[in-house]
């Protein structure tokens, strides 16, 4: 399952939540390492959940939990380093940003820029409705920019979900990588590769996430299982952690912002993670019609579920349960993901946060429909999207 959008309740048992613990107690530590200006602090809006975390776990294990990262969360860290340090290159870099080539090496025989922007716009309007009006109040070249990058997450993802999905082979997405490669050298092949070929060459964007991205659609090929979070977690970062990480530097991070580009950068990254597990918490019907649990196994085990639970598609207290702990870790995602908006420049923070809350709010519909997420498709009405756009333009505004 790929990622399909452009982007807490109190503990339960903790012996039914350890790796849930233990995965975000190691997410925090990152902040907990990497948050301040000089990076030993602990940034003062990361230290309570931090704590609460801890204080769920099991005493004894607590330690342990929050002083190592899975071999998982390593891989992604680096990427998250590699592009922060990108971005303060550039931050540091006297006057505009240098261009790697001419514009006209970019359009090269596919006409004007302009055009391809448009054309990109017009997918982004028609697909990410509530996003595009977002992406109304920025710059005309951050918004430009942010469209070229849609578009081709959206061109990625429908290589393994789209209509031709079952023609797809682990050589046709090497070759869609080697095209990616192309356009990040100046060599684009059409309209939309021309808008994202210029995309990366005016703003500090590294390819390791676009590769990423491609990366997780790999997995959707040959892989319909999840042993753990700790695996899930990684094909999260894949489909949808690696957006977050392409948009930062076009989104930009407010001049006056006093935590470090690394935080901002985890922020969007648990974004990106907090709205693939809402994905997947919303299709698990849709998945397991298609033969695929996109659920830590060993959790379900844990909670006495089966697979065979999951293919019955029976709403029962056990599956409640559960479905509580998932929605719970979701949220913490979440929250962590809003902390980070503030440190956005202040014209790209209401696309990113009105995206955010009305993407939560599908946790709060799973819930309504009293869990059954196998025959009920939990979403957010027309016009309760509505009501919150006034309200997240408001916060953003005021975030500081």
């Amino acid at each position: 399952m790929a990622v399909s959008s452009f982007s807490s309740s109190s503990a339960a048992a903790a012996n039914h939540h350890g790796c849930f613990l233990r995965v975000n107690a190691r997410f925090l530590l990152r902040h907990h390492q990497q948050g301040g200006r000089s990076r030993r602090r602990c940034p003062s809006v990361v230290r309570p959940l931090m704590a609460s975390l801890v204080a769920m776990a099991p005493a004894a294990a607590a330690a342990a939990r929050v002083s190592r990262r899975t071999a998982s969360e390593e891989a992604v860290y680096e990427v998250v380093l590699r592009q922060a340090a990108l971005v303060e290159e550039a931050a540091a870099a006297p006057g505009p940003p240098r261009r790697r080539w001419a514009e006209e090496d970019v359009a090269g025989s596919w006409g004007l820029l302009g055009d391809a922007y448009d054309r990109c716009g017009e997918v982004c309007a028609e697909y990410a409705k509530t996003f595009y009006l977002g992406t109304q109040l920025m710059t005309p070249e951050r918004r430009k920019a942010v469209w070229a990058i849609y578009v081709w997450c959206r061109r990625t993802d429908e290589l393994v979900d789209g209509p031709n999905a079952s023609y797809i082979t682990p050589k046709a997405l090497d070759r869609w990588e080697k095209r990616l490669e192309d356009l990040f050298e100046g060599r684009p092949y059409d309209m939309y590769d021309a808008a994202l070929s210029d995309t990366v060459s005016k703003f500090p964007v590294d390819i390791q996430p676009f590769k990423d991205m491609i990366e997780g659609m790999r997995l959707d090929l040959w892989k319909s299982r999840y042993k753990s979070f700790d695996e899930l977690y990684l094909y999260c970062y894949y489909v949808a952690g690696t957006v977050g990480l392409m948009t930062v530097p076009v989104m930009g991070i407010a001049p006056d912002s006093k935590v470090s580009t690394e935080s901002v950068y985890n922020a969007a990254l648990a974004l990106g993670i907090a709205n693939q597990l809402t994905n997947i918490l919303r299709d698990v019907g849709e998945d397991s019609r298609r033969g695929r649990i996109y659920l830590p196994l060993d959790e379900l085990a844990e909670a006495g579920l089966t697979e065979d639970d999951i293919f019955r598609g029976k709403v029962t207290d056990k599956w409640r349960k559960f479905m509580k702990g998932q929605i719970q870790r979701a949220r913490l995602f979440f929250d962590e993901a809003e902390k980070g908006v503030a440190h956005l420049d202040s014209a790209s923070r209401w696309p990113v946060l009105a995206s955010l809350w009305l993407y939560r709010q599908i946790l709060d519909a799973i819930e309504a429909n009293d869990y059954n997420n196998f025959t009920k498709r939990a979403y957010v009405g027309k016009a309760k999207k509505l009501l919150s756009l006034p309200v997240a333009y408001a916060r953003a505004a005021v975030a500081s």
